[in-house]
C-alpha cells in the first residue's frame, strides 16, 4: 500500500513538473525585424567625359591629331600622312573588374590605303614623347583588355581605386608597294576632290563587368606573389 502510494506520487510529481515547464516555455516569445543593408558595387564610365553608363549617349566626338609634315598642308590628310586619336576612359566609379572592347571601322570605303594600325595604352599623362609610348598592332580592328578590380583587405589603410586611361589609335595612309592597294591615279583622284572628302573612322566601344576567376599572373600583378593574402 504504501509502495503504491509512493509511485502515484512520484508520477504526479513528475506529471506536474512537466506542466510547469511548458507552461513556462509557452511564456517565452520573441519578436524581431532583421535589417540588411549592403552598397552596390558602382558602374560609372566617362570616355571623352560623357558619362556612357547613363543611357543617354549614344555617340561622342573624336579629334583627329595628324602629324606634321613638311611636304603637306597642317591638318590635312595626303598619301604617307600619319595620325592618331585618342579615347580617354575614366573607369574611377567603377567597382568591379571588367573587360573592354574597341571595334574600329574606316568608313572611307574608296580610299582602301586608309588603315587603323596600332594602338598605345598610355596610363595617367598623355603629354609624353611620342617615341616613348610601346605601340601594339591592331588585329583584326579591334582592340581590347580587361582590368581588374582589387579587394584591399580589412583594415588596411590602402584605398583601391582604377586610373583613368587613354587609348591611343594610330591611323595611316600607307604609300608604299607592300601594302598599298591603290594606284597614283586613285590617289591624285581624292587629291582633285579633296572638299568632297572628310576622314571618317568609328569606334564602338563596349564594356562588360568581368566574374571569371583571376589566373596566376592577374593575382601576383594585383597581390605580389600568389602565396600573400587574398581577399576572394
Amino acid at each position: 500500500m504504501k509502495t503504491r502510494i509512493k509511485i502515484m506520487l512520484v508520477f504526479m510529481s513528475l506529471v506536474l513538473t512537466v506542466s510547469l515547464m511548458s507552461n513556462t516555455y509557452s511564456r517565452y516569445v520573441a519578436d524581431t525585424t532583421g535589417s540588411l543593408e549592403v552598397q552596390f558595387a558602382k558602374w560609372k564610365i566617362l570616355v571623352n567625359e560623357n558619362d556612357i553608363t547613363s543611357g543617354n549617349v549614344s555617340s561622342i566626338e573624336l579629334t583627329p591629331v595628324v602629324d606634321e609634315n613638311e611636304n603637306v598642308a597642317q591638318n590635312k590628310l595626303a598619301p604617307s600622312s600619319k595620325g592618331y586619336f585618342d579615347i580617354e576612359i575614366d573607369p574611377t566609379d567603377v567597382e568591379v573588374s571588367f573587360d573592354y572592347e574597341i571595334s574600329l571601322e574606316v568608313l572611307n570605303e574608296n580610299i582602301p590605303d586608309l588603315l587603323v594600325t596600332k594602338y598605345s595604352l598610355i596610363k595617367g599623362n598623355t603629354d609624353l614623347d611620342k617615341d616613348s609610348i610601346d605601340r601594339i598592332d591592331i588585329v583584326d580592328n579591334v582592340i581590347s583588355g580587361t582590368f581588374r578590380y582589387k579587394n584591399v583587405a580589412s583594415g588596411s589603410d590602402e584605398v583601391f581605386a582604377f586610373e583613368p586611361f587613354t587609348i591611343r589609335v594610330y591611323f595611316e595612309w600607307v604609300d608604299n608597294e607592300e601594302v598599298s592597294t591603290m594606284s597614283d591615279e586613285a590617289d591624285t583622284q581624292i587629291g582633285l576632290n579633296a572638299e568632297d572628302y572628310t576622314l571618317q573612322i568609328k569606334a564602338n566601344i563596349k564594356f562588360e563587368q568581368n566574374v571569371s576567376p583571376l589566373t596566376e599572373e592577374e593575382r601576383t600583378e594585383l597581390y605580389g606573389t600568389p602565396s600573400d593574402d587574398v581577399i576572394e
